[in-house]
């Protein structure tokens, strides 16, 4: 546990991972779950986002990408060292750019890109254009095939074993499928720029997020529910600065798997506690790997055992941990803002007609 945290704190930052409640008053709800006053938990997640060191990151609507209309991929690129700083720089400069890492391996340079529904560019095109704008050596797609797991939450008050495993699973392809089968409207819009907003650490946040989206406040969590229920947003909460929460190690787990025995081990290893992410994602020439785990823990030998123990667990033995050592960007993607179109319309002037 970080010096700046004791055992209130990591009590308090795990349930703003989970879930923030959806009332007039949050923190005070989650007061009560704490048995303390309003008063100090406005407090301590004051402290604990200003820091130093700033260990919640941002409040908000985590909303899934795919059910709103955007496309997105993984992205992995190769390249010169000598050249790193420049081409992340690049890449990151693209709004659709939220993670942006330097790995151990020959593809160094690991993003992720999201375009809006009414890209006039494309996914295919817009990373012509970052491969080209960024100088790298060769960029590999990883649009996600098959979701089998996303769930990302730290457990600091160390009541989790890393390695345990649990029926219990995060947002998964199912829900997914739930989601992108209710239509989006115009109306959904403004209330989805309001709730991807950084929450206020008040008493009673969402009374100017409901002036803001112009209804009242019972309306904007009514909807704000309805979007949970819909699975078209995951959850309403913290995301923290890993590191400083002391996961000082992330290790992203790739693994040749049989095609026949994909989703078998899709949902083996979405079954550990640690693995935050799993999905099915393309194989190459030159990238045998076709599943994708994300583990978190404060040391790296640590991911490395949880990766062992996916490995006893399934029987997979090829497999490879890639470690970031460097974090060139990491922010949540904005939805219907208009930036990426502005991005995009400055590269079409730049192609002329």
């Amino acid at each position: 546990m970080p010096a700046a945290m004791d055992e209130f704190d990591a009590r308090l930052l795990n349930l703003l991972q989970d879930q923030i409640p959806l009332v007039d008053q949050p923190f005070a709800a989650i007061a009560g779950d704490l048995q303390t006053t309003e008063e100090h938990v406005l407090a301590r997640a004051s402290a604990l986002k200003a820091g130093p060191p700033p260990i919640i990151r941002q409040i908000s609507a985590i909303f899934d990408t795919k059910s709103l209309g955007y496309q997105s991929t993984l992205v992995a690129a190769r390249i010169d060292e000598s050249h790193l700083d420049q081409a992340a720089q690049c890449i990151n400069a693209h709004p659709g750019v939220t993670h942006n890492y330097l790995r151990n391996h020959a593809y160094n340079l690991w993003y992720t890109l999201a375009i809006p529904p009414d890209s006039r560019i494309g996914l295919d095109r817009t990373l012509q254009i970052l491969h080209h704008e960024s100088g790298s050596l060769a960029t590999r797609m990883f649009p996600t095939l098959k979701l089998y797991k996303i769930g990302v939450s730290f457990d600091l008050a160390g009541e989790v074993d890393p390695a345990a495993r649990s029926e219990l699973s995060g947002f998964t392809e199912t829900d997914r499928a739930k989601a992108m089968s209710v239509p989006l409207t115009d109306a959904d819009k403004p209330m989805i720029r309001v709730l991807q907003q950084d929450l206020p650490i008040t008493s009673r946040p969402f009374d100017s997020w409901s002036v803001e989206a112009g209804v009242p406040v019972q309306q904007l969590l009514a909807a704000a529910q309805a979007y949970l229920d819909q699975k078209r947003m995951r959850r309403f909460s913290a995301v923290l600065h890993h590191r400083h929460a002391g996961f000082g190690a992330n290790a992203m787990g790739v693994w040749a798997v049989p095609c026949d025995k994909q989703d078998q081990f899709g949902a083996a290893a979405a079954s550990f506690s640690a693995v935050s992410h799993c999905y099915l994602r393309p194989t190459y020439e030159d990238w045998p790997y076709s599943i994708f785990t994300m583990v978190h823990a404060p040391r790296p030998e640590e991911c490395s055992a949880v990766l062992a123990a996916i490995s006893d667990a399934t029987g997979i033995r090829d497999y490879a941990a890639l470690y970031s050592s460097r974090e060139f960007k990491k922010t949540r993607l904005r939805y219907f803002i208009g930036d990426i179109e502005a991005w995009e319309s400055a590269r079409m002037q730049r192609a002329g007609p």
